[in-house]
């Protein structure tokens, strides 16, 4: 068991302020009773493994990522391109993140004075490094096969997203993945990985307590505000319908959102190797 997660103002934040109501996500190991993990993935719309992917595969990546995105000179000089440590002397202007806040649904970040970091971000989707290596990895597929009883019938979404974000930039806002997956029935599970070692307070994902239920109502809700405005099947499903933000999401301010549902933040020092697994509706 974690100690008691203290709150230290101005540590933990996002968009509209520090976190104050804060606990820790429920870690798990992959080698426990799969009946067990099951029934916490239900329960709790997400399920933190740790250690399921070998360390060194993980910075493999992480290498071969930041290898790629160098010559954009987004790392401080004389640093190995592994720990990507920012090059605090550029302006995060120059490095916008890719999925993260937006102004418009399908606008290119950061226009033409980040072209070339923007261009190799979307490149690293396809190198074989990440799209072969990485996101069909072993034991990933071998874990989810065994976990959800797919077995041989596991397959991976061709789309997948490769996150960036560097200090100072604006974050994704709150969200559950069935918003843009709505062509499909919610039957998915994501696996959220991330690429390398990544403090509390580092900006890695945190969850909504008890967050599934909350994505499910808002779901409902949509269908029933699509419905009432004579939106088509397909306008419906689309995740930037006018029923919704104009990025998709369900609102900038998290802080906001978790008062409203009354509900705390979840949050998790996570190490290379590590993996969540959530729901289509886990917000």
């Amino acid at each position: 068991m974690q100690p008691p997660l203290e709150f230290q103002p101005n540590i933990l934040a996002v968009n509209d302020g520090p976190l104050q109501q804060v606990k820790y996500l429920h870690q798990s190991r992959p080698t426990e009773p799969l009946e067990a993990l099951r029934q916490r993935y239900e329960a709790d719309g997400y399920l933190f493994l740790k250690g399921v992917l070998p360390r060194a595969d993980v910075l493999k990546a992480r290498h071969e990522y930041f290898t790629m995105m160098q010559q954009t000179g987004v790392l401080e000089e004389n640093t190995d391109p592994v720990q990507g440590i920012f090059n605090q002397l550029k302006s995060p202007a120059e490095f916008p993140g890719i999925g993260a806040g937006g102004a418009g649904k399908n606008g290119r970040p950061g226009g033409e004075n980040a072209a070339q970091f923007v261009d190799l971000a979307i490149e690293a989707h396809y190198r074989d490094w990440y799209a072969e290596e990485f996101c069909r990895h072993p034991a990933l597929l071998e874990f989810i096969a065994r976990f959800t009883g797919w077995d041989a019938d596991t397959l991976g979404l061709r789309r997948s997203l490769l996150r960036n974000n560097i200090p100072g930039t604006k974050p994704i806002g709150v969200h559950y993945d069935q918003i843009f997956l709505r062509h499909g029935e919610p039957t998915s599970v994501t696996a959220w990985v991330p690429i390398g070692d990544i403090k509390v307070c580092g900006g890695g994902l945190i969850y909504l307590e008890d967050g599934d239920p909350v994505g499910v109502a808002c779901e409902e809700d949509f269908k029933k505000k699509a419905n009432a405005a004579g939106l088509s099947d397909d306008e419906a499903k689309d995740a930037f319908n006018s029923n919704m933000m104009a990025t998709g999401l369900l609102s900038e301010y998290p802080l906001e959102f978790a008062r409203e549902n009354q509900r705390s933040w979840l949050v998790a020092e996570y190490e290379a190797g590590d993996v969540v697994l959530h729901k289509p509706h886990t917000v």
